[in-house]
């Protein structure tokens, strides 16, 4: 399996990715946002687009499903709950389900919160993959979770995070929908300042494009990422600054930490 991410220089910072198999040159086109795009990208390496995944319904992740749908015939599939919200739906998944071309493997998580229709993927380790991958759309940045101002949920948000993405292993790579990196990090450092892995991503990211922004671990997202620290006890002391009443659950500690990311 190879992944090709291209950011589109667009208002709201996308990736698109196209998730390649080596043997077979299929590919599947993951939230397309510019349909021309990402025909090119799969001509150029000889791929041929078999399917259009959309991990939710929101303009910039379904955009460029009729230019691809109509120069490939390739399906578009998304979680059940999404069809009627999302035109032409092909296929509706729900968790559990395995989206499978060539050697590509991918496990379907149901992680509403940003929307109540998202999906994330998730390619397991195996001969094929040395380490598990997540595809996380917009349920989990860098250094941040997703909003849940446009139709989403926080307390949905927060169930997500606690039994999707917590039990996934450190070593799973994160290729989210959105690059907000540097933005991330900046209000990471506002509520744990002194974090030393925040600070050494904030300074080596400072120069990158977007294109060159790192792929990032689990492990390391949770070394500074205020979302996957809901137990530093920094966080919760600058929280009680602007939250005095906050209380002790990770719960709480979430929705505070999303309310002022909302205005970050």
């Amino acid at each position: 399996m190879k992944i090709l991410r291209r950011y589109m220089f667009n208002r709201l910072g996308n990736f698109n990715y196209l998730i390649g198999c080596e043997q077979t040159k299929q590919a599947i086109a993951l939230d397309p946002l510019d349909g021309e795009q990402m025909l090119a990208l799969a001509e150029q390496h000889g791929w041929q687009i078999k399917l259009i995944i959309n991990t939710h319904e929101h303009h910039d992740h379904i955009e460029g499903n009729p230019v691809v749908a109509a120069a490939t015939g390739a399906q578009i599939w998304a979680h059940k709950n999404a069809m009627g919200k999302i035109p032409n739906v092909d296929r509706g998944l729900v968790a559990g389900n395995l989206v499978e071309l060539g050697s590509i493997r991918l496990k379907v998580l149901y992680t509403p919160g940003h929307t109540p229709v998202h999906l994330c993927l998730l390619a397991e380790a195996d001969e094929h993959n040395p380490v598990p991958i997540l595809f996380s759309g917009d349920t989990l940045f860098n250094a941040c979770a997703g909003n849940c101002f446009n139709g989403g949920d926080v307390d949905t948000m927060y169930d997500t995070f606690v039994s999707q993405l917590n039990p996934l292993p450190d070593e799973t790579l994160l290729y989210p929908g959105h690059d907000y990196m540097k933005n991330n990090l900046g209000f990471a450092l506002s509520r744990e300042p002194g974090n030393a892995r925040a600070l050494h991503w904030q300074k080596n990211v400072a120069e990158l494009e977007h294109d060159d922004m790192p792929i990032m671990t689990l492990g390391q997202e949770r070394s500074y990422n205020p979302f996957l620290r809901l137990h530093s006890d920094k966080i919760r002391q600058t929280l009680k600054q602007e939250f005095p009443h906050l209380g002790e659950g990770d719960r709480d500690v979430f929705k505070a930490l999303r309310a002022l990311r909302d205005k970050w």
